[in-house]
């Protein structure tokens, strides 16, 4: 049989009254061409990027076919997979002058396939939408009530490339990007282990995002995990657009200013992560991997804590928690002493915070509001910046805006100290939602101690503690391992031991495997 004869570009069947098939979640195909192709027309009308070829094909060109697929999501080979299919007949000796050879033709697609491509069979309407906005390229020929199916999506994305959120010194340089199948390559390459678990959704609504969560299996509380997988059932019932979707969805205290599931765009953090026995969440679309559950002091650590030596980890780690504590209490505190405990600051240093308020006309809650102010529009605007000019409108934002102040006698110098040491202290923290939950919970401590002095402050602080105290992430005390005590797991808190002095997993904190010997 001659190839030349099997393919010609012709203008698409024309029905008089084509028949529209049901739209019917189990609806079959209709063998009638036509009529698929008007239940497609109809179900993506208005779909300028969807392309409808016919082709006809066989002895004097009697056989048609019909080719459609989404032009924004694929390069254009659609003539490649069509001649493919017929060069595939040709190959078997198939031969399709008659209506019983053209059935064993389709008898050969169904049993065996196209043997130069990954084929997928059609056999629903249901299926045909999502095949096509996926990325795919159908085949449907007259006379047969299925079609074949060929994924040929390609679209332009972002190379792996370094981090961008979180820079190390040592360590690996790569990081996630918005595959998802890549992602998870990247995953499997590092966690070469059967026990390594990856299940893979596709959320419901008009976006169909693809999400996949995976966990490391005998590392993993099965508690957890069982909490785990009903609230994701229901998560992905909703639109998903990112990762951060399913962590509003799923968090067990949504009000709570405090984040309850860590992020990262490091797959060796995500790692570390599945061999401390969580739960990593991916969507395509989206480089984020979400770690659930999360504790708190998880948020002081970095992936390159584990690439240094455990003595100056320690002291780093130290430092963080110093720089939280600061970042939250220091203006605060401030107001509190200057305003109702002025006794408790030195003579000297007395003296010279009433030289630098004289002729301030704002009470140093007012002062401290206005700059915290003022901060937080710098920070935001940094950001927004395009990213040569961010860092650079920043700096220059701040020098000049806290150069006018003390000069105009808006603010005082000390201040201007406070409120700059504040903003620093909190760009130390390795996690940006964690020095968000500090930027909100500032300024009610700030009023507490306005209001009340130090007494207002110890109330703001403690109600704090307490609600950290009775916060819990996927069930789990989110103060582990302090409260409740877990001796053997603050091995890696704050201070982190030496490596050979850990269990099994970098971090352990659910010691599900028993220790080496």
């Amino acid at each position: 049989m001659d190839l030349l004869k099997l393919f010609k570009k012709n203008k698409p069947p024309v029905s008089d009254n084509p028949v529209i098939p049901s739209n019917s979640d189990e609806a079959p195909l209709s063998f009638q061409l036509a009529e698929n192709q008007a239940w497609i027309e109809q179900r993506l009308a208005n779909c300028s990027d969807v392309i409808y070829l016919s082709k006809n094909f066989g002895p004097d060109l009697a056989n048609a076919a019909l080719i459609v697929y989404c032009d924004s999501l694929i390069n254009d080979k659609e003539l490649i997979y069509f001649k493919d299919v017929l060069e595939d007949l040709v190959f078997h000796d198939i031969e399709v002058e008659t209506d019983s050879e053209l059935g064993n033709a389709f008898s050969f697609f169904e049993h065996h396939g196209v043997t130069s491509k990954n084929m997928r069979l059609i056999t629903q309407l249901t299926s045909i939408e999502e095949y096509i906005l996926n990325g795919h390229v159908l085949i449907f020929f007259d006379q047969w009530d299925k079609a074949l199916s060929f994924n040929a999506l390609s679209i332009d994305a972002r190379q792996i490339s370094e981090p961008l959120n979180e820079p190390v010194v040592r360590g690996p340089q790569e990081a996630t990007v918005e595959n998802l199948r890549v992602n998870l390559g990247m995953l499997r390459n590092r966690l070469k282990s059967s026990k390594f678990k990856i299940q893979k959704f596709v959320a419901s609504g008009e976006t169909h995002t693809e999400v996949a969560f995976g966990y490391l299996e005998g590392a993993v509380n099965p508690e957890t995990l069982t909490l785990f997988k009903t609230r994701f059932d229901k998560a992905i019932q909703e639109e998903i657009l990112e990762v951060a979707y399913i962590e509003e969805l799923i968090e067990d205290s949504t009000y709570s200013p405090f984040p309850q599931y860590r992020h990262t765009e490091r797959t060796d953090t995500a790692v570390a992560a599945l061999l401390d026995g969580k739960i990593i969440v991916l969507t395509s679309g989206s480089p984020s991997i979400m770690i659930c559950p999360g504790l708190l002091v998880e948020f002081f650590s970095s992936s390159e804590d584990y690439y240094i030596r455990s003595l100056y980890t320690s002291l780093i780690r130290l430092l963080r928690l110093s720089a939280f504590i600061m970042a939250l209490t220091l203006p605060s505190l401030y107001i509190a002493i200057s305003t109702f405990h002025s006794e408790l600051i030195p003579t000297v240093l007395l003296l010279a915070i009433i030289d630098t308020r004289e002729g301030i006309p704002f009470p140093a809650f007012i002062e401290a509001l206005l700059m915290e102010f003022f901060f937080e529009i710098m920070r935001e605007a940094g950001i927004r910046l395009p990213r040569p000019v961010g860092s650079a409108v920043s700096i220059v934002g701040a020098l000049v805006i806290g150069q006018a102040a003390i000069e105009a006698k808006i603010a005082s110098p000390i201040m201007v100290i406070i409120v700059a040491l504040t903003g620093i202290a909190s760009f130390s923290l390795p996690n940006y939602n964690m020095a968000i939950a500090l930027r909100i919970l500032r300024f009610p401590l700030m009023l507490l101690a306005a209001t009340l002095g130090g007494f207002g402050f110890m109330i703001g602080f403690l109600f704090i503690f307490l609600h950290l105290v009775s916060l819990r992430s996927l069930g789990q005390p989110y103060l582990a391992p302090w409260a409740p005590l877990r001796v053997e797991q603050l091995k890696d808190g704050f201070l982190r031991f030496p490596l050979k002095m850990l269990l099994r997993s970098p971090r352990n904190r659910h010691m599900h495997r028993s220790p080496r010997k």
